[in-house]
């Protein structure tokens, strides 16, 4: 595949399929962690819940939007992101994490102004909306082994950044 030859990224996409290659490694660790998922589902739970409370005041303060989960959906508690004012103030805000040694990433492009999108018609600014959020979304880390002092860090730090 192509992400294995080190010629796209893990989010690129370039051609209509997808590659489901896995190996034994990967199956063999796939394996255990479904072994203890219920475990592993609630401390993410317990991250997501937490940036959740203890972002609130600040972004209604800042104007960052935090995710929300209708009541009738069962959350994945897959990432926990920030949809920031602007642009530039995700910029900043990266730039801020960096600065305490946080790395905080923004999310994906949107499909329509990938290469293969592009080559099938996509353009910037068919999709206004969908660009608009893809700029301004920036994902916090987020994985079942962050300790609670690691997220605490996170939390400090995004409650001093004004946008």
């Amino acid at each position: 595949s192509l992400f294995f030859r080190g010629q796209v990224d893990k989010y690129t996409w370039v051609d209509v399929g997808s590659s489901y290659v896995m190996s034994d490694v990967l199956a063999a660790f796939l394996f255990a962690q479904l072994e203890v998922w219920p475990s592993i589902q609630a401390r993410r739970r317990q991250i997501w819940e937490r940036y959740a409370f203890e972002l609130s005041d600040w972004s209604r303060i800042s104007g960052v939007r935090l995710p929300i989960v209708p009541q009738h959906c069962e959350q994945a508690y897959h990432m926990f992101h920030l949809l920031l004012p602007s642009l530039s103030a995700r910029q900043s805000l990266i730039a801020h994490l960096a600065a305490h040694g946080i790395l905080a990433v923004f999310h994906y492009l949107p499909l329509h102004l990938s290469k293969f999108g592009l080559r099938y018609g996509g353009r910037a600014g068919d999709q206004p909306v969908t660009e608009d959020v893809s700029d301004r979304l920036l994902r916090l880390p987020f994985f079942c082994a962050l300790t609670d002092a690691e997220q605490t860090r996170v939390i400090e730090a995004v409650s001093e950044f004004k946008p």
